[in-house]
């Protein structure tokens, strides 16, 4: 992505111009930022208890039996929620669609293992696993070969 930005006195107004072949995941997350769209914060439960998750700590969600939950280093914590409204909210903290029923954390992969059916095993930071479908496994590779923080 190329960025040109060009300071005069004598602009009343800010201006801001993209120019691309398509409308694309990026764009959007770029007018959501320019437009202050913040998101929603993750409130979770586990034994009785509602807590406030921090996007960055989360490795990654799943959903189960008509149930969301968010798997941390601290353990596994249900969200009242559906997966794809969970999904949107965290799309700005370098998550992705790894499979049908989980959403994972870029940010958090340490490393791969090939599965003899063509799906990734993919291990986070806090030793956790889960498996990545054939499907999203390019969309995933061209993600992380933005390079990490940079997603």
């Amino acid at each position: 992505m190329k960025v040109n930005i060009d300071i005069n006195e004598t602009y009343s107004n800010t201006t801001i111009t993209i120019q691309a072949p398509a409308w694309n995941e990026e764009l959007q997350n770029i007018v959501d930022i320019m437009n202050n769209k913040m998101p929603k914060r993750l409130f979770a439960t586990r034994d009785d208890e509602t807590i406030l998750l921090k996007a960055e700590a989360i490795d990654f969600v799943f959903a189960e039996q008509r149930k969301v939950f968010a798997v941390t280093s601290d353990g596994h914590y249900e969200i009242k929620m559906k997966l794809f409204e969970v999904e949107q909210i965290l799309l700005n903290y370098h998550f992705s669609r790894f499979s049908k029923s989980v959403i994972g954390n870029l940010n958090r992969i340490t490393r791969f293992e090939l599965s003899f059916n063509g799906n990734l095993c993919v291990y986070f930071i806090s030793g956790m696993k889960t498996y990545i479908s054939r499907k999203y496994v390019k969309d995933i590779k061209n993600k992380l070969a933005l390079g990490g923080d940079d997603l």
